[in-house]
């Protein structure tokens, strides 16, 4: 499995970083004629290569080094065939959507494969919807091949040496590492506020030490997730979430009214801007919150798989739709809720521990009762959930025990539509209230022949 390395140098000499920062305004421009031409349709089919070849046979000059510019056409096109791709995945839910036929769904997935969706028009008309032309905004990035650069080590720190815009001249940058953890093959250099973040990739070392059990998992607000048995981890992740995303909502709202006083008072708007509108230290504050939340999620999520062999988790990949109206501070802060962060750390960690991570239907995990084999009785309010006996369980322990469940369900895919899904579990609870009264229907369990109504009973 391939992770990202990311080596920092601050403090660089000027002249270093106005040389870099120059090539990377030049290489993206070239990145944003990428785009604009192949960025959309006439991006289909066609390769880098073939790009590269007809633009060497214009004898196009862009002012770098050929490598550069070759290196950037390359990671252009593989950041369109990207995008394209993650078009797709919606456009397959909406053919799942469309048809139950296997073999319609087979011929529109085959489609969609082998690029040739235009030929279809329901796929065209989904494609236009999803994948619309990209512009690019990146112009502070260089894409270094692994023969242009080399590493060496100078007074215990390692240092890098990039080609420049001058042919057969280095730009020596210092990096905070040693050579031992050097980064090599094809490296990505990022430009910010004068600092300067080389970006490598790493195979990550595999291990087999996660734990032996089967757990579910309900990925929490409050805290990263809460597991069937009802431990709790990543306390803390909701006070982290909030405290910035109010911080934020104020710090916007002095930074809106100050661009008003600048627009109203003309005189003032230049010393404004300069003085009181800039992003260093802001940028610097949210990377460090970005990095506390990063850590707080992933120590979690190994602390679940040191338990955990196999982990059932919700798949949250669609976003979640609600009529109900919380407020506009609560809507702010749940649209702050780091679900895709959560995710990555499940796959990744899991992968490299050897654990499993099996995902499954989320709807109506958070409103069933687990205790009654997910049936639609009781009532969530807020962190605690009000069984049908008067009971009060903790509502993230109870959706734990509801995504376990489904992991066996074969009437609940993970793909079942949220209505089909409640249908299911309605005529489920129908069927079990009626058995409180008529004891009609039985079921064999082992050697014992047991109503639904014992069968529910048995496991309370």
């Amino acid at each position: 499995m391939k992770l990202t390395r990311i080596h920092h140098c601050k403090n660089l000499n000027v002249q270093k970083y106005k040389q870099l920062e120059k090539q990377a305004v030049l290489l993206g421009r070239i990145r944003s004629e990428v785009w604009a031409k192949y960025g959309a349709i006439s991006g289909l089919n066609i390769s880098d290569r073939a790009i590269r070849d007809a633009w060497m046979k214009e004898s196009r000059d862009f002012g770098v080094s050929a490598n550069a510019w070759k290196e950037t056409l390359r990671d252009c096109i593989g950041d369109i065939k990207a995008y394209r791709e993650a078009s797709k995945d919606k456009v397959k839910q909406a053919i799942r959507k469309r048809t139950s036929c296997n073999n319609e769904q087979k011929r529109l997935y085959t489609l969609l494969k082998k690029d040739e969706w235009m030929t279809d028009n329901f796929l065209h008309r989904q494609m236009r919807n999803h994948f619309k032309h990209g512009v690019n905004h990146t112009h502070n990035q260089i894409i270094v091949r692994a023969d242009m650069c080399k590493t060496f080590e100078l007074n215990g720190q390692c240092w890098l040496k990039v080609p420049s815009l001058v042919p057969r001249q280095t730009i020596k940058i210092p990096l905070n590492t040693t050579v031992d953890f050097a980064p090599q093959g094809t490296l990505r250099i990022i430009l910010k506020n004068g600092n300067i973040e080389v970006h490598s990739t790493y195979d990550a070392v595999e291990t087999q030490d996660c734990g032996q059990e089967t757990v579910g998992v309900d990925k929490g607000y409050s805290e990263a997730f809460v597991d069937s048995d009802g431990d709790v981890y990543g306390s803390g992740l909701g006070k982290l979430i909030s405290s910035e995303s109010d911080y934020l909502n104020q710090k916007y709202k002095h930074r809106n009214k100050l661009r008003a006083i600048a627009k109203a008072k003309p005189h003032k708007k230049q010393k404004i801007e300069l003085n009181n509108l800039g992003r260093k230290k802001l940028d610097k504050r949210q990377d460090t919150q970005k990095a506390k939340l990063k850590t707080l999620i992933f120590t979690a999520t190994h602390k679940l798989v040191d338990k955990a062999k196999v982990i059932v988790a919700e798949d949250l990949t669609s976003p979640i739709q609600s009529k109900r109206n919380y407020g506009k501070n609560t809507n702010r802060r749940l649209n702050t809720w780091a679900k895709g962060l959560l995710a990555n750390a499940l796959t990744s960690i899991s992968h490299r521990r050897g654990s499993t991570v099996h995902l499954v239907n989320s709807a109506y995990t958070s409103q069933s009762d687990s205790f009654l084999h997910g049936l639609l009785i009781g009532t969530r309010k807020g962190d605690r959930f009000h069984r049908f006996n008067g009971e009060v369980v903790q509502a993230d322990w109870n959706a734990a025990r509801n995504v376990l469940a489904r992991l066996n369900d074969n009437e609940i895919s993970r793909y079942t539509p949220y209505k089909t899904v409640k249908r299911i579990l309605q005529e489920r609870t129908d069927r079990y209230k009626s058995e409180l009264t008529d004891s009609g229907s039985s079921y064999t369990l082992g050697n014992k022949t047991l109503t639904e109504c014992e069968l529910v009973l048995e496991y309370v």
